[in-house]
């Protein structure tokens, strides 16, 4: 992540600074940012998500001993850190992603590429990073990360060099991919196919294109969409942007 004093963080993410030992709102942070304490190194940033089975604040204390410097926390745990308290957890690191993106994109050397579709999303990506990371510094996901959590992470992981942010949306349901690429509003919008995968849940293959379609709408303007031309629904997503003014 690029370096923020825990003010600068706290006011990206809405929430009520809590500092510890020597530590001040000027304090700078430039670590890893996580929500699994077995990722943590030192300076990193944990974020305390509750889950189905357990709780991330359980983890703090793990996660402090391996390195991290600050918790993102919903409420104040009793461990000897720097903490942020915010309402939802998951909500600021999505925040946090999308301040930091914004920042570095302000610096005017970023493209982004976003990527969806109900087959081929990791493949893609994987063969584009691949191909980018020889023009720059590329940034993509690893593995599978392109949900409401894995996809700010990946996000997270942008510098002030880094040329190319390879993201891979996938779509739990209606406006999942609208809120994760509107995060970063991506100058590139890939859309490869739109199958039956997510029928079913979605309501039927049209609101599946629908839900695939939020990728092209969320995409930065002016921008590019590349769609699959022999995928009927896919072709569907082309009139997702809405005319300009």
């Amino acid at each position: 992540m690029i370096a923020l004093t825990l003010a600068e963080i706290t006011a990206a993410v809405g929430g009520d600074l809590r500092v510890a030992g020597d530590d001040s709102a000027e304090t700078v942070v430039d670590g890893v940012v996580d929500t699994d304490s077995r990722s943590m190194v030192p300076g990193s940033i944990f974020v305390a998500k509750p889950g189905a089975e357990t709780d991330g604040h359980r983890f703090v204390g793990a996660a402090v001993e391996a390195g991290a410097v600050l918790a993102i926390v919903e409420h104040v745990v009793d461990v000897p850190v720097s903490q942020i308290v915010v309402p939802d957890a998951v909500a600021a690191l999505a925040d946090l992603a999308r301040e930091v993106v914004a920042r570095v994109r302000a610096g005017g050397g970023l493209r982004i590429i976003g990527i969806t579709g109900s087959n081929g999303k990791t493949t893609t990506k994987n063969f584009l990073a691949r191909i980018l990371q020889d023009e720059g510094e590329t940034v993509a996901p690893v593995k599978s990360y392109n949900n409401e959590v894995g996809a700010p992470v990946t996000m997270l992981r942008v510098t002030e060099s880094t040329r190319y942010l390879v993201s891979e949306f996938g779509a739990a349901g209606p406006g999942s991919i609208a809120h994760l690429a509107g995060l970063v509003e991506p100058d590139i919008a890939v859309v490869l196919m739109v199958g039956l995968a997510h029928a079913g849940g979605f309501g039927g293959i049209e609101a599946t294109a629908k839900a695939k379609s939020e990728l092209v709408s969320a995409a930065r303007v002016p921008g590019t969409a590349v769609l699959n031309v022999d995928d009927p629904g896919c072709l569907r997503c082309r009139n997702s942007r809405p005319p300009a003014g």
